[in-house]
């Protein structure tokens, strides 16, 4: 895995999941959840959980996008 951050936008959630559809989320190494289709988030009370990731759709951004995500947060 790069040391790149990975980013998705949630395309689900329900009452059960701390997400919002159309947000943008952090995306976290974890290749234990990978191989099970989980992904790892940091979810909107900031902390890091495993959701499926058919729930996410990932988001390719260049250095400097990566950048500016990271600096508004």
């Amino acid at each position: 895995m790069t040391s790149s951050k990975k980013f998705a936008i949630c395309i689900f959630a329900d009452k059960e999941t701390l997400l919002t559809p159309r947000k943008l989320y952090q995306v976290l190494p974890d290749e234990a959840a990978e191989r099970s289709d989980y992904i790892r988030v940091v979810d909107d009370e900031g902390e890091d959980y495993l959701y499926p990731s058919k729930y996410f759709v990932f988001l390719p951004v260049s250095p400097d996008i990566e950048s500016a995500i990271l600096k508004a947060v």
